[in-house]
């Protein structure tokens, strides 16, 4: 009977692996760049994700001169929170956005952890199939 639960398995491509706790995504970052990074918290039951490091090389523009918006380009990017109003459910944070500094964009995302410890990022306009992917770390 082992065998042949472990061939379904096999065959169907059914993955055994527990649900990440809501929390396990709480912490620091790296994007997939490894040009900043981004401290993930926890703020009444919701999750957020601001700059708390970034590249600081004479190509790297400190403020957030992308935007559309004239008066926030002023803003810098240190401290600026980028992952907002994410909720977690059955092992996925959904339902939140993610704005890209580098083009000033905000989309919406999902997020999920990986098997191997990286995190899942999708940010995405209207469907999830039209989007981009990255994966995330945590530094050493």
């Amino acid at each position: 009977m082992k065998q042949v639960l472990a061939l379904l398995i096999f065959v169907l491509g059914i993955q055994l692996t527990t649900a990440a706790a809501p929390d396990d995504i709480l912490g620091i970052w790296f994007n997939e760049e490894k040009d900043a990074k981004i401290e993930i918290y926890e703020k009444n039951g919701k999750f957020f994700g601001k700059i708390v490091w970034h590249s600081t090389g004479d190509d790297v523009d400190p403020y957030d001169s992308e935007n559309p918006d004239p008066e926030l380009r002023k803003r810098k990017k240190m401290g600026m929170v980028v992952l907002k109003d994410f909720e977690y459910d059955d092992g996925e944070y959904e339902e939140g956005t993610i704005y890209d500094p580098k083009n000033g964009k905000t989309y919406d995302c999902i997020m999920k952890l990986q098997d191997d410890g990286s995190l899942y990022v999708r940010g995405y306009i209207g469907f999830s199939l039209l989007g981009r992917t990255t994966y995330w770390t945590r530094p050493e």
